[in-house]
């Protein structure tokens, strides 16, 4: 596993995250009470101090009451407050040794305020979702809230009966007791904070295909009445996961899971091993299929190979905008090439002020950073050819899974890979502004010698 962790904070995000240790593994437990929009909750956090002694440190965790703060099993100082929870333990935590940290708290959960609006714990009209990208995870666990900080996660949840709830890695346990049931769920696989996704609500759960042997497990979580929609739209996911797996290497999880809620969505949220949807997203004539393709794709590029800061959000980005466009021309739809073209036409038309490479935390969601990256990934693969490209993408996958990455490391792989440097590619279409020229396919080498054959003699 190759983990670059950034060495400070997130210049986009100061406030969130502390440098000074790592967590490898979460264990939570919640109580949710949809009515009231009322969560308790307690956290077991497994972390290792860096190279200081840890005199304090910080967790990310929005306004809540705070019962308790345990290190290592002895009681903390603490101070809360502006979404921080900063904790001194009775004994410094020595360089580099482990300790575990326990939180108690309990409130309202609602989303953190952000330029985009609220992000993190939405209540809904009968449940709730979470959709955190890029800083709303503290909005209902503590948490040390920058993407390269990777964990293991297991989460208990408790509600009433009626509801089901769904996220991200394996079920393994539901107990019913009285008039509520307790799901328990493992994701193994190291996960970035803001990639915790959970759902709770009145869902039909339908399985995706058959996996077969080996395969991977699909299910669907929908409100029973956009079922036969819901059929239709996500009907060629199965077909996805075949190709996606072929081009960018195995399945990073153990499962995927989508998840359609009974309210509209802006756009689909993706979480580590399942994917958010509104209400909108189906309409039974797969008016949304790229979406399905996108968020699926991002379980590779996002998930799996996390971004060490926010300053390279277009390595998700743009990877999940070129596989719509990789679905598309193996699925009898536009090439690539034509889409690049369509992406380039609407991007010319544009302001070009944006840098892929570090595009400013006001510009990091701008439309433009989507269709610009997905025409750097193309202008890489037209210069290198299939062959080599497609090489590149499943050692990119492989080489980093479960890691964090930066640009230069994207380079320097991508480097390995072609026959002649492409630095001049990347200053152009990553670290420059103006819009280059539309990329074409390199000419297909001949697989065989040319022969004389057929040629008219003089």
């Amino acid at each position: 596993m190759a983990v670059q962790q950034a060495a400070g904070s997130d210049p986009y995000f100061p406030d969130h995250g502390d440098a000074r240790y790592r967590v490898h593994r979460y264990e939570l437990a919640l109580d949710y009470r949809p009515a009231p929009n009322r969560l308790a909750g307690s956290a077991r956090i497994n972390a290792i101090a860096g190279r200081s002694p840890l005199a304090e440190f910080m967790l990310n965790l929005s306004d809540f009451k705070i019962g308790r703060v345990r290190v290592d099993g002895r009681p903390a100082h603490y101070t809360h407050r502006g979404g921080k929870l900063r904790v001194r333990p009775a004994k410094p935590v020595r360089p580099g040794a482990a300790f575990t940290v326990e939180v108690h708290w309990s409130g309202n959960p609602k989303p953190v305020h952000s330029p985009w609006g609220g992000l993190g714990w939405e209540e809904l009209e009968d449940g709730a979702l979470v959709a955190s990208q890029p800083v709303g995870a503290p909005s209902w666990y503590p948490c040390n809230d920058r993407p390269a900080d990777k964990a293991s996660y297991q989460i208990s949840i408790t509600t009433p009966s009626a509801y089901a709830v769904v996220a991200g890695g394996r079920l393994l346990t539901r107990t019913t007791k009285a008039s509520t049931t307790t799901w328990v769920y493992e994701q193994a696989a190291p996960t970035s904070s803001y990639l915790v996704g959970l759902s709770i609500g009145k869902y039909q759960t339908v399985l995706l295909g058959d996996p077969g042997p080996g395969g991977v497990p699909q299910h669907g979580h929908i409100p029973a009445h956009l079922l036969p929609e819901f059929s239709r739209d996500f009907a060629r996911q199965p077909q996805m996961m075949e190709l996606f797996q072929e081009l960018f290497g195995p399945y990073p999880f153990d499962e995927y899971a989508v998840v359609v809620t009974e309210e509209e969505l802006d756009v689909p949220v993706e979480a580590q091993g399942l994917s958010l949807f509104g209400a909108n997203h189906v309409d039974g004539a797969r008016g949304w299929e790229r979406l399905v393709a996108h968020e699926l794709a991002h379980q590779w590029f996002g998930n799996s190979v996390s971004i060490a800061d926010w300053r390279h959000i277009w390595l998700n980005e743009g990877f999940a905008k070129y596989a719509e466009w990789l679905w598309s021309e193996r699925s009898g739809g536009r090439t690539a090439q034509q889409l690049a073209a369509a992406a380039h036409r609407l991007l010319s038309s544009l302001p070009q002020d944006l840098r892929l490479a570090d595009p400013g935390r006001k510009s990091m969601f701008d439309d433009r950073l989507y269709e610009r990256g997905g025409l750097a990934v193309h202008a890489l693969r037209c210069a290198m050819g299939d062959e080599a490209f497609f090489r590149m993408l499943r050692g990119w996958a492989g080489l980093h899974r479960g890691g964090a990455v930066t640009t230069s490391t994207f380079t320097a792989h991508v480097n390995r890979f072609a026959d002649e440097s492409l630095n001049g590619l990347f200053d152009a279409w990553v670290y420059g502004v103006a819009l280059p020229p539309l990329p074409t396919p390199i000419p297909a080498r001949p697989t065989h010698p040319p022969t004389n054959t057929g040629r008219v003699q003089p």
